[in-house]
């Protein structure tokens, strides 16, 4: 398909008139392109030469409007670090539609009604970060929002300093938020608050649409998806930073990329977001917040929904859906065919043994899927062997009740530890060049980000030990 056949649909727009504002996005000046992803294009059916084409940079810059969309902000609220926000929404993204279940928005487009005095734009350095991190979340299997490609221009914007305005055009099959389920709930608009829910099945979750108990199950299904979600974030070391309420999808996906970090030695406690500073949002508390933000969605959904049987899978998201996917997910890592009772103890033991040896988390888990029993290149990696060697003992016993061959288990163990991960560093590295123009390293991080799992010799450089001075730095919200 080329982008003059491109037809999109607007069904978010059958909802009532409060849950959105037409708004038409508002062009940058000079723009040009840094980047265009052809594995985004496949999902929409979009031509790989579309990027030559002069309409797809007026496409990302708002200029050029396909055929069938209306542009508009959606609305919602939301809980931001605790507090309750009753008036949040798309205040710098517009939506154009949306062509084979994919949603597009431009992020950075310009004020809308919910830009609560902001510019409604994006900077360079954000939108490279949200751009080449959500290709790198899906490549690793971990659900997540797409990108379809970003633009600089010579735009200027007021941040801590004047930086580029970007516009990246983000993709998702869901855009609906816990938030947007808030904003009717807390102004008491019920009937509303319905006609949302039966749209997200409608959108989200289609198989439960013709049940009777379709919103309870829904409810159910969203419970469980976030889990498995936070399961994985945790399991390869992803610390998102801001898990308001409005960062939250409906759908289960990683959403709203701000000040995001891979880590870089296991901290526990890593705060990458250095204006959170109770570090509520911490790595280690993501599961626990996950849980509260899921308790401010069933209050949100009480009118139309059971409280108790709500709480029910509230309690049993502590008791075990979580526990357990997260203990799942951590024995594909440690090449665990069998399910034993102690696994989940051995993984604690873990936790608290990778907490106290500094080391890389990738790094070690990469070098730990080739274990054969030699223990050198795993000691050469940490600064106290002493402390990994109890771990390893107990890992020894473990890996001696399993049975599947040594070299079955390391082809596993290969296929689920990735070699290469997107740390913050080496995004820098893009905006800095991108910055000065020179977007090479946003293709060569885009190409890596979509080969995780190989061995991609001329980017060995990327797969060792962060720099020290980069080690778990903190960001800002600011983009």
């Amino acid at each position: 398909m080329i982008l003059d056949n491109m037809i999109l649909q607007t069904t978010y727009l059958s909802l009532d008139s409060e849950f959105y504002d037409l708004t038409d996005p508002t062009p940058l000046d000079e723009p040009y392109l840094i980047s265009f992803n052809p594995e985004a294009a496949k999902l929409i059916d979009l031509d790989s030469n579309s990027c030559n084409d002069p309409d797809f940079v007026a496409l990302l810059n708002g200029t050029f409007i396909p055929k069938g969309s209306r542009p508009f902000a959606m609305c919602y609220a939301g809980h931001q670090f605790g507090n309750y926000n009753p008036w949040l929404g798309d205040g710098r993204t517009i939506n154009l539609g949306s062509v084979n279940g994919w949603n597009l928005q431009l992020k950075g487009s310009g004020e809308t009604l919910y830009s609560r005095m902001a510019d409604g734009r994006a900077v360079v350095r954000s939108s490279i970060r949200e751009y080449l991190m959500s290709e790198g979340m899906h490549h690793l299997g971990i659900p997540s929002t797409r990108a379809l490609g970003i633009i600089g221009s010579k735009t200027k914007v007021i941040r801590n300093s004047i930086e580029q305005a970007a516009i990246v055009m983000r993709m998702s099959t869901s855009w609906v938020r816990f938030g947007t389920f808030e904003y009717f709930y807390y102004r008491r608009e019920y009937s509303k608050l319905e006609m949302l829910t039966e749209y997200v099945i409608v959108e989200s979750y289609p198989h439960f649409k013709d049940d009777d108990d379709r919103f309870f199950k829904m409810f159910c299904e969203v419970v469980e998806r976030t889990a498995k979600l936070i399961a994985q974030w945790q399991a390869i070391g992803f610390n998102h930073g801001v898990m308001n309420t409005d960062n939250m999808s409906i759908e289960g996906l990683t959403i709203d990329y701000g000040p995001f970090a891979m880590l870089d030695d296991f901290r526990y406690g890593y705060i990458c977001n250095h204006t959170d500073r109770a570090g509520r949002y911490s790595y280690g508390e993501q599961p626990n917040i996950s849980y509260w933000n899921l308790t401010m969605l069933s209050k949100a959904l009480s009118p139309i929904i059971s409280k108790e049987r709500m709480q029910q899978k509230l309690d049993d998201f502590g008791a075990f859906i979580y526990p357990n996917a997260y203990v799942d997910i951590m024995r594909d890592k440690l090449g665990l065919s069998m399910k034993l009772d102690d696994d989940a103890l051995l993984i604690e033991e873990l936790v608290e043994t990778l907490h106290n040896v500094f080391v890389d988390h990738t790094l070690f888990f990469r070098t730990l899927s080739r274990y054969n029993g030699d223990k050198t290149p795993l000691y050469d990696i940490v600064m106290e062997p002493v402390i990994l060697d109890k771990w390893l003992k107990l890992y020894d016993d473990r890996l001696s009740q399993e049975t599947r061959t040594q070299s079955q288990r390391q082809k596993e163990m290969l296929n689920s530890n990735p070699k290469y991960i997107l740390k913050n560093y080496m995004l820098q590295k893009a905006i800095t060049q991108a910055e000065g123009g020179d977007y090479s390293m946003v293709e060569t991080l885009l190409y890596i980000a979509a080969h995780p799992y190989d061995e991609l010799p001329e980017f060995e450089h990327f797969a060792g030990d962060t720099p020290e001075e980069y080690k778990n730095l903190g960001l800002s919200c600011s983009s």
